[in-house]
This record gives structure tokens, sequence and C-alpha cells, in this order.
């Protein structure tokens, strides 16, 4: 009889287990605006200040674990410099994107990274429409221009019938 009862638990194991539902891990964007640049009138590309480097790095620390697949960035130094320590500790080369051309990056993500994390750096006036174009709502009305450090976080779900969803964080030295 054990013989029997050990079978007939296992069958019930095997069964329970061809039944669990295997949810798809949702896919995660960060967004982050460049690091403080700098503000001397004229530069057509400026450069990361102290600080900026500084805010880089924290950047880096900050998302180092969270097993980012893929960065985006504008073709300016200072969204490039600020993804750069990021980067290099996870050995990717960040592509460049289109910040006119939101819905384009948001259905590359998509397709290309579902499940997985990537990073967007953008500018204090894209960050907000690449929540939009990811499909989330804006989790705050606005980003200032002297506002460095928000960490947003569009959640995507792979069920297509759930909405992302969207926080705001901060990170790195706060004013």
């Amino acid at each position: 009889m054990p013989a029997l009862l050990r079978t007939f638990f296992l069958l019930i194991v095997l069964l329970a287990s061809a039944c669990t539902v295997h949810l798809a891990p949702p896919t995660t964007v960060y967004i982050v605006r460049h690091a403080e640049k700098d503000l001397t009138p004229g530069l057509a590309d400026p450069a990361l200040t102290t600080q900026g480097e500084q805010r880089a790095l924290a950047l880096r620390d900050t998302l180092l674990n969270r097993n980012i697949a893929a960065i985006f960035t504008t073709n300016t130094n200072r969204t490039r410099s600020t993804a750069a320590p990021l980067a290099a500790a996870r050995n990717l080369t960040p592509e460049v994107y289109d910040a006119k051309q939101l819905p384009k990056l948001a259905a590359r993500i998509r397709k290309d990274f579902a499940g997985r994390a990537v990073l967007v750096v953008g500018h204090s006036n894209t960050l907000l429409e690449t929540v939009a174009a990811l499909g989330a709502e804006k989790p705050m009305p606005a980003i200032g221009d002297e506002e460095y450090n928000y960490l947003l976080e569009v959640t995507i779900p792979q069920d297509t019938t759930k909405r992302p969803a969207a926080i705001a964080r901060r990170y790195g030295v706060t004013k």
C-alpha cells in the first residue's frame, strides 16, 4: 500500500505542475534624464559637470543588479555620458534613439526586449512623453529643468489586457 500511496501522490504532483500557469515576467523600462550638464552659454553639445559624472556613477550603482539588457540614449554627449558607467559595467553598447520618435522606441522595446529590463536616457522634456509612449499614465505632471534625479520605472505586463504602470523614484544626491 505505501507504494500505491506514493504513486498516487506522485501523480497528484505531476498533474498539479502541469496545471501551473507560468506567468511571463514583465518588461521593465527605467527612464532617466541625462545628468547635470555644463550650462555655459553657447555650447552645442555640453559635457557633464563633475556633479553629473557623480550622478552617472550613482545611476550605475542603482541599476547594476537589475539585469539591464539594453541601453538607449539620444545622440548627445550628455545622455551618452550618463549611460556610460552602467554600459561599461554591463558590457553593453548604448543604442541611439530619436526622441521625436518615441512610439517607435516603445514598439522596439516591446518587441525586442519583452520580459527584460532596459534603460532609456533622455531629456527633461521627453521623460514623461516616453512613459506615455509605453502606455503608462504619467506618474507626475511635469519635471523641472533643474531636476536631474528622477528615475522613472515603467512595468509593462506581458498580458496585453493589463495596462503598463509607472512609478517615480529619485536616485543619487538630491538637492
